[in-house]
């Protein structure tokens, strides 16, 4: 494969630059900082999540739970720190490519990272739920409880967007100018090590 592979054409370069005046590289940063924008946003709530977490295991009241809830408890806690992993991800990520130019496989590895770390944080939420509502109520309310809080997250995370992405991705084509009127897309001039990202 060549050096160069990730400056090969990608299908939204030609709307971009004809939509926003963005050439490949600056659509490859825009995409970058929105990611991490997103993540931020995730890095505080698991945070506040794994906080309590690891407060929980030396309060007084933590040697009176029941094997499963230390098993409810245990699982929570291993999600929370796996979501966590997935979460800063792209920070070292992005440092270990640096000035190799591989932004737009940054780009699609932190796009991943992003949505299979808000899925263990999802799991880690709705686990601390079930341990806390078992606590306070029973085991039977707490599982349903948990379970409709996790198709509650379901619901807004993935399925909602992906009900829009599937109704409304062809009335974006729509906006997709003519192949005859699109600028072409500038080409890539190649960069010095201190340039790329």
């Amino acid at each position: 494969m060549s050096p160069h592979s990730n400056h090969l054409p990608h299908p939204h370069d030609s709307w971009n630059y004809a939509a926003r005046g963005e050439t490949p590289t600056q659509r490859l940063d825009r995409n970058y900082g929105e990611i991490l924008q997103e993540v931020r946003v995730a890095q505080t709530g698991v945070q506040l999540l794994l906080a309590f977490l690891f407060t929980l295991a030396f309060t007084p009241r933590f040697t009176a739970l029941t094997d499963f809830q230390r098993g409810v408890y245990v699982t929570s806690l291993i999600l929370g720190a796996a979501a966590t992993a997935l979460l800063i991800a792209p920070a070292p990520f992005h440092r270990v490519v640096f000035a190799r130019r591989l932004k737009r496989l940054l780009v699609r590895a932190s796009g991943l990272f992003a949505v299979f770390g808000l899925a263990l944080l999802m799991l880690s939420l709705s686990s601390a739920l079930l341990l806390i509502l078992d606590v306070v109520l029973n085991i039977a309310l707490a599982a349903w409880i948990a379970s409709g809080t996790l198709l509650w997250f379901c619901t807004w995370w993935y399925a909602v967007p992906l009900w829009s992405r599937m109704r409304h991705g062809r009335d974006a084509a729509e906006w997709e100018p003519a192949a005859e009127t699109a600028p072409p897309v500038a080409p890539i001039r190649p960069t010095t090590d201190r340039q790329a990202g």
